[in-house]
């Protein structure tokens, strides 16, 4: 679950992530994903780009003391949460285009969750889960659809863009179910299914949630990268302002309500 490289390395940012994100937005989706996949007691899991561990976490309950699982996030900051949260699990810091595993070891469920659109190479991603499942083994692959399907994000995304010039948003970069399946068939996973599900999510608090996805926005705008921290600070300020009118149109009270959909790819070692 990582984000944009600014946003991982802002100071509050994984707290506020952990606080904010993840009960409404990824907890549902983790447990969607963990229900494909299936870990069972006395399995060995392994959650790649697990930010502060939601899918490592949940899995863990499934596998019980028998089990094991190991999540690997590069940001540092994610992992200090995930550590504090749930110190049972092995945290270890490092790269899905090299994982830091030792030795040949595998395991019997390796899950990703909306990770796989942030690589540099997808590819190479897409092979080291391939190693790091062992022969039997069930994956589990999750990234967002495109913004044209999920219609609060991408009436946000053209109010920042209207500060900041166009925008790619890593976070929905690789909306494409069938070349999520031929990238993991292409790595050598059997058995590759991929289904399309749309969820309607709520978040109490809308206006945390708008601002931050400003802070989103802002650290993939390439004008921002040159700003100093306080110049960002009131651009994402600017952007909170001007999404009035958005979060209006999706909001029931203080709460945002909105529909999202994901890919969810699964298949064999």
């Amino acid at each position: 679950m990582s984000l944009p490289a600014y946003a991982n390395n802002q100071q509050s940012f994984p707290a506020m992530y952990e606080r904010w994100l993840v009960g409404p937005l990824f907890r549902p989706w983790a447990e969607l994903l963990l229900d494909r996949v299936h870990p069972a007691p006395g399995e060995r899991v392994l959650d790649i780009a697990c930010g502060t561990g939601i899918v490592a976490r949940l899995a863990h309950e499934r596998v019980g003391p028998a089990g094991s699982t190991v999540g690997v996030d590069v940001s540092p900051g994610m992992l200090d949460v995930a550590k504090s949260v749930a110190p049972g699990v092995t945290w270890i810091e490092g790269s899905a285009l090299d994982l830091p595993l030792p030795g040949d070891q595998q395991f019997d469920v390796v899950c990703c969750q909306q990770g796989l659109q942030f690589f540099a190479d997808r590819a190479r991603a897409a092979q080291q889960m391939r190693r790091a499942l062992a022969k039997g083994g069930r994956l589990g692959v999750a990234t967002w659809r495109s913004t044209a399907e999920i219609p609060m994000f991408e009436a946000l995304q053209a109010e920042a863009e209207r500060r900041l010039g166009p925008i790619v948003d890593q976070r929905y970069a690789f909306g494409d179910d069938a070349a999520l399946g031929g990238l993991l068939s292409d790595a050598g996973i059997d058995d590759v299914k991929v289904e399309t599900v749309t969820r309607s999510l709520r978040f109490d608090d809308g206006a945390t949630f708008v601002r931050m996805n400003a802070m989103a926005l802002v650290g993939m705008a390439a004008p921002a990268k040159a700003m100093t921290d306080d110049a960002r600070a009131e651009v994402v300020a600017a952007i909170v302002a001007d999404s009035a009118a958005v979060l209006a149109r999706f909001s029931d009270g203080a709460a945002a309500v909105f529909d999202i959909g994901s890919n969810i790819a699964t298949g064999r070692g």
